[in-house]
């Protein structure tokens, strides 16, 4: 046999097994997504998200404490609500009174140090359930979303966000964020995290069903990427990246490990996150109820795959 045939002496430990990975999981790579729902004292199981549920203001800490405890160093915070009176623009999604801003202020308060992020859309606040303004036509008009967007992002900026994530996919959005950040004083205290290359999947149903976000009519495949869309995602990422993104994002993650790894190569200065969305951690956790797997194991090979592709 040849000297060059012989690999597995080079992963025939457990220790040396784990140098074959150019990166590693880190506790601190992670960021928990929380549905934050308008009744303060609630704790509301989701059924397509087994071991997930909205939680009031009030049941944050008894929820969070235990994960933090445990190395959480961040999380991403997504408003459910499900009293207040939605609107063609999406009016409650910055109140100050709602649960994303009251949820801020309260993480802010007992954990200093953890990391907070805010999704920013208006789909789970339109009374349409689309990620944007609508003309007469239900087309979106584009200037009077974008700067509705940029106006929650700022608002859950001043209410002490360390990081604004606009997933709603309006173009020129990156930039509107940008500029309402920087002319209040904001632009080197946030950062602006974009879901660059969001993709019209059908890993979302789990999400909806949890934020109540599902459109009331048609669907998002006119700003949400086409799944087969190599070429527009990375003219989003790039076109993000120009615009002031301070992290990249692709979502969702297991079906598209070859956009991650484009968006690393256009966007190498830059942080790269990924979504590991509803549908896929659902289909992780069925999977080992199956007796497909061990949960813990594919939990860690999922995740592992989107470190290889460059997260």
């Amino acid at each position: 046999m040849d000297i060059s045939s012989i690999l597995q002496g080079g992963y025939q430990h457990p220790l040396s097994r784990s140098w074959q990975a150019k990166r590693n999981i880190t506790k601190s790579m992670l960021m928990y997504p929380i549905f934050i729902t308008d009744d303060p004292n609630a704790h509301v199981e989701i059924p397509s998200l087994p071991g997930q549920a909205r939680w009031g203001v009030n049941k944050l800490e008894e929820f969070i404490g235990p994960l933090v405890k445990k190395g959480l160093k961040s999380v991403i915070l997504f408003g459910v609500p499900l009293t207040c009176e939605k609107d063609g623009s999406g009016t409650p999604a910055d109140d100050p009174n709602g649960p994303v801003i009251l949820a801020i202020k309260k993480l802010r308060a007992l954990y200093p140090e953890l990391y907070i992020a805010c999704d920013v859309c208006l789909c789970e606040y339109t009374s349409h359930g689309h990620c944007g303004v609508l003309n007469e036509d239900n087309t979106i008009n584009i200037e009077p979303s974008v700067a509705r967007i940029a106006q929650v992002a700022l608002s859950y900026a001043q209410a002490g966000a360390h990081c604004v994530a606009p997933s709603d996919m309006m173009d020129g959005r990156i930039k509107a964020i940008k500029r309402a950040l920087i002319d209040n004083g904001l632009g080197n205290k946030c950062t602006l995290m974009s879901y660059s290359a969001k993709f019209a999947s059908a890993l979302y149903g789990p999400f909806r069903d949890a934020a109540g976000s599902a459109p009331s009519f048609g669907n998002r495949k006119c700003y949400q990427l086409p799944p087969a869309a190599k070429g527009l995602a990375r003219r989003a990422i790039q076109r993000d990246v120009v615009e002031g993104a301070d992290i990249i994002m692709v979502k969702p993650a297991l079906p598209y490990l070859d956009i991650i790894q484009d968006a690393a190569a256009l966007a190498p200065d830059h942080p790269l996150a990924c979504y590991q969305v509803s549908g896929e951690y659902a289909m992780v956790v069925a999977g080992a109820r199956a007796g497909v797997y061990d949960l813990r194991t594919m939990a860690f090979e999922t995740v592992e795959s989107m470190v290889r592709a460059g997260a």
